[in-house]
């Protein structure tokens, strides 16, 4: 039997959305391994029907590429040769070129490359799929299950087509699991600072959050540790006399792996959260999103997929399509003129009716490995 290898060299978000195509290539009945760049690897390790993950730094790729490295180059193509894949598909995003990982897998010697592209690819696909949608239309995940579909796999049925999370996930930290239900997760930052919240705004809004008997959540990674105090610092100043206690908004920043994170967002009735990666996994593990989306890239292309969804953020923006990565407006009206009484209210409509997490997929034996 042959062997899959699946590309898809971005953040943990963008691997998160090419979930159910990778799943759907699953069903053309070979392993499925996914090479990823750090950033996406632990996100590669929660998607079901990964048999393995591999890890590439690519230099075309992410938004602090690292130079060059042949040696590290040069020991992936011999690592693909070794394994042995009979198929390759690229997945990228609509502003990104497949072509440089096309030529390694070239010269892994992989028979049949598969990729999205419109520059001219020469001898370096035996399937140049193009997008149906105009450039910046349709949504990412729907774009990467076309390109599944043009690999040979088959069409997924709408069950198929949700995000999804391997499970069981890990337990709950011991301040959560002492909580009754109903607490909001609230996610301030982002990878870029365009897509995320002020500490000012987010502030405001854990304290309209508490103010209404919400207890909040503030998540982040390890690098956004000071954006989460200094948020949970202005949601106790703006907290008017005779609001909930201080106690209601909790920092867990820092404090969880991505495994960790979902099994906190999958706990939650409702996510706050910019456009980054926490709002796919949120949308992975089936809970509520209310999207602070900054018009940067296009929420159409970009909002999360298959939940129940409140988009706020001023669409229209000076920002529009920009793809900036700072906020090129002072203030980042955006997202902080989004008042914190609609954001209440966007999560009392959806915790309100919150859905149960999805089904879990059926997992192969075992988790995914790991190859760096």
């Amino acid at each position: 039997m042959g062997r899959t290898l699946a590309v898809r060299l971005d953040s943990d978000g963008d691997v998160l959305l090419t979930g159910p195509a990778v799943r759907a290539l699953a069903r053309l009945g070979s392993p499925v391994d996914l090479l990823a760049s750090p950033a996406g690897a632990a996100a590669a390790g929660l998607l079901p029907d990964v048999a393995e993950v591999l890890e590439y730094s690519a230099p075309w790729s992410g938004f602090r590429p690292p130079p060059v490295d042949p040696a590290a180059t040069t020991a992936l193509v011999a690592d693909l040769a070794a394994r042995g894949y009979d198929l390759a598909v690229v997945f990228t995003s609509y502003h990104q070129s497949p072509l440089p990982m096309a030529l390694l897998a070239r010269l892994a010697g992989i028979d049949r490359v598969v990729a999205t592209s419109e520059d001219y690819p020469g001898s370096l696909l035996d399937v140049r799929h193009r997008r149906a949608d105009p450039p910046g239309g349709g949504h990412e995940v729907e774009a990467a299950l076309e390109l599944a579909v043009a690999a040979g796999a088959p069409e997924p049925a709408p069950a198929d087509r949700r995000l999804a999370v391997r499970r069981p996930l890990p337990g709950l930290p011991a301040e959560l699991s002492a909580l009754p239900g109903g607490f909001v997760v609230l996610h301030p930052g982002a990878s870029v600072p365009s897509r995320g919240l002020t500490p000012e705004h987010a502030g405001a809004l854990a304290a309209e959050l508490a103010a209404a008997g919400r207890t909040v959540v503030l998540t982040g990674g390890p690098g956004e540790r000071e954006l989460t105090a200094a948020a949970r610092a202005a949601a106790r100043a703006a907290a008017p006399r005779g609001a909930a206690p201080h106690g209601a908004v909790l920092d867990l920043a820092g404090r969880t792996d991505l495994p960790g994170l979902a099994a906190v967002l999958d706990a939650a009735a409702c996510v706050v959260v910019g456009n980054t990666g926490p709002a796919h996994l949120a949308a992975a593990v089936g809970t509520p999103v209310v999207s602070l989306f900054s018009p940067v890239v296009p929420a159409e292309r970009w909002a999360p997929w298959g939940v129940p969804v409140v988009l706020l953020g001023d669409q229209g923006a000076a920002c529009r399509g920009s793809r900036a990565r700072d906020c090129p407006v002072p203030g980042h009206p955006c997202l902080s003129s989004v008042p914190p009484a609609a954001v209440l209210a966007a999560v009392e409509e959806l915790a309100d009716g919150a859905p149960g997490a999805p089904a879990p997929v059926p997992e192969p034996e075992g988790g995914p490995g790991c190859a760096s």
